[in-house]
């Protein structure tokens, strides 16, 4: 749907905060036929917060690249395509401070976004986040601080096992005005590094929504850093509701 096919960056700052879900609970909150992509028997959800810079059609030099602050409310998951299984994740919530995003999100690349206000703080490799909605509420509150290794109670056993899972997860689609119709991308990380932070704090508006998750049915996991990632969005193809409405295809119905 784009004529950005390929669009080029350097990440400065991504924080991952991951919940656990009720692998039920989770179904219901998505659209058909995404289903929720099990680890160890529970679905995985999150906030993905990055600061981006330089962020350009890769056939522009770097010094006319934007940078801006932005987050996706994200859910692994599974789904049917053209016969095949796929896996990636499913995006029902993009919120940025960038005005270029905002406007030309769904039009001139893919997601629609939301318009926020993002107040970040950062020092000594703590990094705090919090976005504010346009009608002032609080949609994500963050802080998190370094750690040595992952919580205890997180369900992946040790770093490199949740790095290995979240980066399955570099396929993500969004719904569109139309219903049944989605836009993608790929994220291409061209560098990787990433460590575990401490959780002070974690506050989801989508998430502890009582209403989509009743008490017990999500539970905090763990978040994790990347810093200094030069990286590349690439497009998608589109994907359409079949007419059977029990996958997912590239022809538009």
């Amino acid at each position: 749907m784009s004529f950005l096919d390929t669009i080029r960056g350097v990440i400065s700052r991504r924080v991952l905060l991951n919940y656990r879900l009720d692998p039920d609970v989770l179904q219901r909150a998505l659209p058909a036929p995404f289903r929720p992509k099990l680890y160890r028997g529970r679905g995985i959800g999150g906030v993905c917060m990055i600061r981006f810079k330089g962020l350009r059609p890769r056939f522009l030099p770097s010094w006319l690249g934007m940078g801006s602050e932005n987050a996706a409310h994200r859910v692994a998951v599974e789904w049917d395509e053209d016969g095949e299984l796929r896996e990636g994740v499913f995006i029902p919530r993009r919120d940025t401070n960038s005005w270029f995003n905002k406007t030309l999100g769904g039009r001139v690349f893919p997601g629609i976004f939301n318009r926020s206000t993002f107040e970040v703080r950062e020092a000594d490799g703590a990094v705090a986040v919090r976005i504010v909605r346009r009608d002032g509420g609080e949609e994500v509150a963050f802080s998190g601080r370094p750690a040595e290794r992952l919580p205890q109670s997180s369900l992946f056993p040790s770093l490199d096992e949740a790095a290995g899972f979240f980066s399955l997860g570099a396929t993500g689609y969004s719904a569109t005005h139309r219903e049944g119709h989605y836009h993608g991308m790929d994220l291409k990380c061209l560098t990787w590094s990433i460590e575990p932070l401490d959780v002070e704090y974690a506050r989801s508006c989508f998430f502890g929504d009582t209403t989509r998750f009743p008490p017990g049915s999500v539970e905090l996991d763990c978040a994790l850093l990347m810093r200094d990632i030069d990286h590349e969005w690439h497009s998608r193809p589109d994907l359409y509701l079949s007419r059977e409405k029990s996958s997912l295809t590239r022809r538009c119905t």
